[in-house]
């Protein structure tokens, strides 16, 4: 492999390591405001009141971190095929890792704050 085409890889796996890490802050802020919304479910505030605008921003929050979390899993499938196509590397391999970790943590949690919000709704 010629140096060019290795400074082209390593360029495109900064960028998409920029992208993910900008993502992840996204989704993070907006998960965050999602448990909040959710507890205000659970706790029966917005369940009793049956607000339809409060039902569209829930449905609203939801779909834009849908969207997100696609996103994300778009770039670290991107992530794992530059690696792949690169010399390996111990420190890489970590890097990626631990972004499918986070994606994963991050499913994991809209997931639980998903079933929260379904339960308190029908209950």
């Amino acid at each position: 492999m010629t140096d060019s085409n290795l400074e082209l890889q390593e360029s495109g796996w900064e960028e998409l390591r920029r992208e993910a890490r900008k993502i992840e802050g996204d989704l993070d802020v907006k998960l965050s405001s999602y448990a909040k919304l959710g507890a205000r479910f659970t706790q029966g505030g917005y369940v009793e009141s049956g607000s339809p605008s409060v039902s569209r921003s829930w449905k609203s929050m939801e779909m834009e971190i849908q969207s997100l979390l696609e996103k994300l899993l778009d770039i670290n499938d991107s992530m794992s095929r530059c690696a792949a196509s690169a010399t390996p590397a111990t420190s890489v391999t970590q890097k990626l890792a631990r972004h499918r970790d986070i994606l994963h943590e991050f499913t994991q949690y809209m997931e639980i704050n998903n079933l929260c919000i379904v339960v308190a709704r029908i209950c």
